[in-house]
């Protein structure tokens, strides 16, 4: 008879991590998502020198200025536009963003709950500023890295911090992505009906499509971990088998009912519409705030496209196609555009950096110096 998921991974913890007699907490287990698991990752700055990272920077790039040269933007309307923004307008994007992050940390906090991860079960969990820290440097790692590997390195960061299975922390990560996912297509096409009605343009039509088949290759994958989990198992070499059934407990705990963590993640994505709102309304345009949801929420999109670090490019020039259709003047939209990625992009650089930095500084302090070793001498 196959246990419950629940009754799996206490089983499983039992058998590897004996409880402490004193305090009944559970003994740290090494859980790492695979056999190296628990070694520290390539530092930030290594991986983004690499030919991949570099490239992605450059395709950027190219795509900016592919873009205003195909679309005749006036740069010096641009930078005018700019430079007349009511800075307090502004100041209420930057806030709404950053609150967004409040959020994210809370709702994470809870989804690590579902799978044992919190004090209550002898974890030093971090304070509530320790992780929104988390979330900024892996937000920070996701602008400076293709391919989101800024996900994979906040799991790394909480294990370092905790001394919690890794496993087990990404499928909770694995889990929050899928939600977002799946709440982000519900809105948009609810804004995209609000803005367009039943007459939808070609260039959002191809969006919502990359949309819907990311849902669908994320559900299906996800039912594929459930039905098949006892055949991959027993693929798997017996070494790793148990890294396996950490991650995949970490993806269904957390997903089961998961109505809160679904509620919680609308109101997220309504604080990204809500920030090009203001961006918007600080440049003197009038758009209105399902707009400017759009607008949001397909860039968010179109970010899953690991193409460059967090959208770079692509995502500017979805939001000035969009504010194009919607009749926004070129320059005004490539305005809006360029300052809302001052907030959502080049702020997150200017804050993780440092912030990455200090966190370097605690693990070059923290990690323990090997004592020489004893040189023989010949003939002793």
């Amino acid at each position: 008879m196959r246990l419950s998921t629940s009754q799996s991974r206490f089983v499983r913890r039992e058998e590897i991590a004996p409880r402490d007699d004193v305090t009944g907490a559970q003994s740290v287990v090494d859980d790492g998502a695979s056999p190296d698991a628990d070694r520290r990752p390539d530092s930030l700055g290594k991986r983004f020198f690499q030919p991949r990272t570099l490239i992605s920077f450059v395709f950027a790039a190219l795509i900016i200025v592919f873009l205003f040269k195909r679309l005749h933007i006036n740069i010096g309307d641009v930078i005018d536009q700019i430079g007349n923004a009511n800075p307090l307008l502004f100041l209420c994007g930057f806030a709404t963003f950053y609150g967004s992050f409040v959020l994210r940390a809370w709702r994470w906090r809870m989804m690590l709950a579902r799978v044992d991860i919190d004090k209550k079960h002898g974890y030093p969990m971090p304070s509530d500023l320790g992780m929104l820290r988390i979330f900024l440097i892996s937000w920070f790692a996701n602008c400076i890295l293709p391919a989101k590997l800024g996900d994979a390195y906040r799991a790394y960061l909480l294990k370092r911090e905790t001394n919690a299975p890794f496993s087990p922390i990404l499928g909770s990560i694995l889990a929050e992505r899928l939600i977002d996912l799946v709440v982000l297509i519900f809105v948009l096409l609810a804004s995209g009906v609000i803005v367009f009605g039943t007459h939808v343009p070609g260039a959002a039509t191809q969006t919502l499509v990359v949309g819907g088949v990311a849902v669908v290759v994320a559900l299906v994958g996800v039912l594929m971990l459930w039905f098949a989990r006892d055949f991959v198992e027993r693929l798997l070499p017996s070494r790793i088998r148990h890294h396996y059934a950490g991650l995949h407990d970490g993806i269904f705990q957390s997903l089961r009912n998961p109505w809160k963590f679904a509620a919680i993640s609308v109101f997220i994505w309504l604080g990204e519409g809500l920030r090009v709102f203001f961006v918007a309304q600080s440049l003197h345009t009038h758009t209105h705030i399902s707009t400017a949801m759009l607008v949001a929420l397909m860039s968010s999109l179109l970010t899953i496209v690991p193409f460059t670090p967090a959208g770079l490019g692509v995502v500017e020039g979805a939001m000035i196609t969009i504010f194009k259709l919607v009749g926004m003047a070129k320059s005004t939209a490539a305005a809006v555009a360029l300052l809302d990625r001052v907030i959502g992009y080049w702020s997150i650089i200017a804050i993780g950096l440092p912030l990455y930095l200090y966190n370097m500084h605690r693990e070059i302090k923290e990690t323990p110096v090997e004592a020489p070793r004893a040189q023989v001498e010949p003939g002793d």
